[in-house]
């Protein structure tokens, strides 16, 4: 009888340990709880990190006036050096439908690229914009989509000298502009690059 009593408890341990073990911080899937907290704040975070890697306002939104050598002024722009348009597009918040100056214009090939900072972490894909001479020992004829590159450019922290693929390539007409942006603050001066494309003339 004292026997069968104490294999009845001893049952009763081993019923409750092992219930412990399997029900404590687990869903219904069998999987740790607290993991699944874990996965999800580290999706989140990765989510995060591609978002802010297609995140353009980290720009340098002024820049020197200085060019890249080589690059050769445009003769005949549709929007010559001191005249007026209107941005477009938008490589940074308060850019689009703003009135630029025009401070430079250059006939050369521009790119967008795909790149991993120098800093560390998610790629940035479809850059806009890096032009010819902006990479490095690039020669003299126009890269092509899927080409590779060194990036001298450093128009966002941890550009210059990470590797780069080429996105697309297009001979075109590229200016600096000048501008206040809608969203207030300082004047932009030297920005570079804006596309022809990117331009309308002022109404």
């Amino acid at each position: 009888m004292r026997r069968q009593w104490l294999m009845g408890i001893a049952t009763i341990i081993t019923a409750l340990t092992l219930s412990a073990c399997s029900g404590a911080g687990s869903d219904h899937n069998g999987h740790n709880s607290g993991d699944n907290a874990d996965s999800e704040e580290q999706t989140n975070s990765e989510n995060t990190a591609s978002e802010e890697s297609m995140d353009h306002s980290e720009m340098n939104h002024s820049g020197s006036a200085e060019v890249p050598e080589g690059l050769k002024e445009a003769e005949n722009p549709t929007y010559p050096v001191g005249s007026k348009a209107i941005i477009t597009d938008a490589h940074m918040e308060g850019m689009k439908g703003v009135e630029a100056t025009i401070s430079g214009a250059f006939d050369t090939t521009v790119y967008t690229v795909t790149y991993t900072p120098t800093t560390g972490g998610e790629p940035v894909e479809d850059h806009k914009w890096v032009i010819h001479e902006e990479l490095k020992d690039a020669g003299d004829q126009p890269l092509e989509p899927g080409d590779e590159a060194t990036l001298e450019a450093d128009h966002m922290e941890g550009m210059k000298g990470a590797k780069a693929v080429i996105d697309s390539a297009e001979q075109t007409t590229v200016y600096m502009v000048d501008f206040t942006p809608t969203t207030g603050g300082e004047e932009v001066k030297n920005h570079k690059w804006v596309t022809e494309s990117e331009l309308s003339p002022v109404e």
